[in-house]
């Protein structure tokens, strides 16, 4: 299945056929649409046919194999049929303020260099939980240097490297409970130019400007040696 996002997370549809319906969903030939993993959530949208039909899509999961995804109708879609054309498109708006999130959560993960042990992507806020246990965190500190590094404006690129080479810098993941996306023989690195560098099968914005100004919330306590940082557009 042809992933479109992996190599243009600007796409916001694409023609497509269908080729297999079950109970869990909608599998395209190919699709803009991104399912939920490695804390983003799945995309949302529509399935639209020749005649006028719209099927009105409520998530996006991993499918069957590697590359599969699923598209999941809302409870009282029309139905779909193995070999129907669509135009599949997504939710532009919230897809792009995923994108934004998520690419502030790698600047994070630079300015705060621990390990992290979770986190998730948002449309309007996101966290990320760090392995620290007698480090202190400022909040506004990290406001301060988030918005510096996305003020420079910093451009963001997608590398590709082997499960080989992935495996000989075991430094590059950064997440502890999350692991980077395999299966292909290679991994997708994304790269904020001159701040940080790791394994990801998100989408992302193509330059830091584009996040927009920001706001560290607040900093909890989440056990032992977990903080957690939240954050939100400002």
């Amino acid at each position: 299945m042809e992933q479109v996002f992996r190599d243009d997370a600007y796409a916001r549809s694409c023609e497509a056929t269908v080729t297999f319906v079950d109970e869990r969903g909608i599998q395209l030939d190919r699709t803009v649409f991104y399912p939920t993993g490695g804390g983003q959530p799945g995309d949302i949208g529509s399935l639209k046919t020749a005649d006028g039909i719209t099927i009105s899509i409520v998530n996006s999961m991993k499918g069957d194999g590697p590359d599969g995804v699923l598209h999941v109708p809302a409870d009282d879609a029309p139905s779909l049929s193995p070999g129907t054309q669509v135009t599949a498109e997504i939710d532009w708006d919230r897809r792009h303020r995923l994108m934004r999130m998520h690419t502030c959560m790698h600047l994070l993960s630079a300015i705060v260099p621990f390990p992290v042990t979770g986190g998730q992507v948002g449309d309007e806020k996101g966290r990320l939980d760090f392995d620290i246990s007698e480090a202190s965190l400022d909040k506004e500190e990290i406001t301060v240097a988030l918005n510096r590094l996305i003020d420079e404006d910093h451009p963001v690129v997608s590398e590709w490297i082997t499960d080989e080479e992935l495996d000989a810098q075991p430094d590059l993941v950064k997440t502890m409970a999350v692991k980077p996306p395999r299966g292909s023989g290679r991994v997708r690195l994304i790269r904020i130019e001159g701040q940080d560098l790791q394994p990801c099968g998100g989408t992302h914005v193509q330059r830091t400007g584009e996040i927009g100004r920001v706001q560290v919330d607040k900093i909890q306590s989440k056990g032992k040696q977990n903080r957690r940082v939240s954050l939100s557009f400002a």
